[in-house]
């Protein structure tokens, strides 16, 4: 059963050893887990429903909880603490896009603002409740879910935009067909999800962002039906489809979606390579990522990363072993992660993983095969596991990801760990921050910063704390010439910075836009663009 307060199936357990526990107390000092709400007692909180009744509308507390909220870490706060002080009024599961249209029309009747809900995982804030005179319909769109149609000769498939990844690459895998979208959420994201907040997946360098996958659809909107046909390739005018994508929910509901899609890959492998430092690393990775070498992934991971990660593994003796072999090599105290992934092909996947070893040891690189591969890709979607071991012991963990020309990575990432040490020490605390790159472009690459600090036991201080941080790292992004989102998009914890980047004129712009298909501001209120 999927954790009503947490990440994931309740099932899974994700702890820390006590290598890693040792690790974080030298580094954040001491904590202990505080007292949390039961389930029972968070549902006491939910108020009653504001909405006239409706067959499709489920007004339970229960059915409101598990819908109020998403994955950031005030959501994780306010359950956590039993802080419930807003919920929608109702939930609604509709099953097509005429149920989903019936449902808008009961929302202009009701007087309700409309919250899209996918698989819940946002954390940026995006299906949060604001307080206010109007009752709230969040519109849960995770029933439709089916392939609706696969052209096999397009390539192009068409699904229910509440499939949850899994689902999806099931049902595409049956054809013999992926998608290769594999956002660290992907085990509880929608399709919908991805294309309304521009999602990027773990092996994008080969499959695309989801804006290179997303190739057309349908628009429940306020004010209509939008449809997006399909064309390989247009210059009638402003692409449609761009106004849909990272619209998180401002213009309407993505009903349907068809993506371009690929066969499976005959052939796939991750390997690992450490460099001796972060600047040797970053040189390598920018000569990788600029040969346009037929690779799925680069993930470059910094010092004090690649240390968590070796710290975390467990495994103690095989991973003293492996630091002993790498420091008879030259990578010691300082050493980089670089995880270089292939696939498709044999032929061309393994030609593109000898080219890209042969760049990575011309760079000072030691090659150390794939076992550490094979169990990243293990773990891929288990990893997101240690926020619910680190908040059991005490610790808050968190993230902040932006995107910057190549000139600007490494200024970035010092900007971003300094702005959360000089954030929490205003607050009396240390924090862990360590940084990683996850897409690598031509031009630049995204920047991906980890943050772990204690958690107080007081709702209130843990809330300034996050503030703190969050405010301080986001505006350094600001000032760096970052873009304030890469891959999480921007909700209404980002909105406040997305001026800085889009400027007066472009703000209007989407203004204007979201007005045109949403006359009287219905459709999910106070995320993206702020009133």
């Amino acid at each position: 059963m999927k954790r009503w307060n947490g990440w994931g199936d309740d099932a899974i357990e994700f702890a820390l050893n006590a290598d890693a526990l040792a690790f974080l107390g030298e580094r954040l000092g001491p904590a202990s887990a505080g007292a949390e709400t039961s389930h029972a007692d968070a549902c006491a909180r939910i108020g009653a429903s504001r909405l006239p009744p409706h067959p499709l509308v489920d007004t339970s507390a229960g059915a409101r909880l598990a819908n109020a909220l998403g994955q950031s870490l005030p959501d994780w706060l306010r359950l956590r603490y039993g802080k419930i002080d807003t919920a929608p009024d109702g939930v609604a599961y509709p099953e097509s896009g005429e149920e989903v249209r019936d449902l808008l029309d009961f929302a202009a009747c009701s007087g309700a603002i409309v919250i899209p809900y996918g698989g819940g995982t946002s954390v940026a804030g995006h299906v949060g409740v604001e307080a206010g005179a109007a009752p709230v319909l969040t519109i849960n769109m995770t029933r439709m879910r089916a392939l609706i149609d696969l052209d096999k000769e397009a390539q192009l498939a068409t699904f229910g935009a509440g499939v949850l990844g899994p689902d999806l690459e099931a049902q595409l895998r049956a054809f013999g067909y992926t998608l290769g979208h594999f956002p660290q959420s992907f085990e509880y994201s929608t399709l919908g999800g991805w294309v309304v907040t521009r999602s990027s997946g773990q092996q994008s360098l080969r499959y695309g962002r989801i804006e290179q996958l997303f190739a057309g659809g349908r628009v429940e909107t306020p004010a209509g039906t939008l449809d997006l046909p399909t064309f390989p390739a247009s210059a009638a005018g402003t692409d449609l489809r761009e106004i849909v994508l990272g619209s998180e929910g401002r213009l309407g509901i993505l009903t349907e979606a068809t993506v371009r899609v690929s066969r499976l890959p005959q052939y796939e492998a991750f390997h690992a390579v450490f460099f001796p430092d972060w600047e040797s690393a970053a040189a390598a990775t920018r000569e990788l990522a600029q040969a346009r070498l037929a690779l799925s992934m680069l993930r470059l991971s910094n010092p004090l990363e690649t240390l968590t990660m070796l710290t975390l593994a467990g495994h103690k003796r095989l991973i003293g072993a492996l630091e002993t072999w790498l420091r008879w090599r030259g990578c010691a105290d300082g050493k980089c992660m670089l995880m270089i992934g292939a696939s498709g092909t044999a032929a061309n996947a393994k030609h593109a993983l000898r080219a890209a070893l042969a760049v990575a040891r011309a760079g000072g690189g030691v090659h150390v095969g794939r076992t550490m591969g094979d169990k990243w890709k293990q773990n891929r979607f288990r990893n997101v596991y240690l926020r619910n071991a680190a908040w059991e012991q005490g610790y808050a963990i968190d993230t902040v990801e932006t995107a910057v020309d190549w000139p600007g990575v490494t200024p970035m990432m010092h900007a971003l760990e300094e702005a959360a040490t000089q954030a929490m020490a205003s607050c009396g605390e240390r924090v862990h921050a360590y940084t990683h790159l996850s897409h690598l472009y031509a031009q630049g690459a995204s920047v991906y910063t980890t943050f772990v600090y204690r958690l107080s036991g007081s709702y209130d201080e843990d809330l300034r704390r996050w503030r703190r941080l969050k405010s301080t790292v986001s505006e350094a992004i600001i000032i760096n010439g970052g873009t304030i989102s890469h891959q999480h998009g921007v909700g209404a914890d980002h909105a406040p910075y997305l001026a800085s980047e889009k400027g007066l004129l472009g703000m209007g712009a989407m203004r204007t836009l979201f007005r045109h298909f949403d006359p009287d501001g219905r459709m999910n209120p106070g995320k993206l663009v702020s009133p």
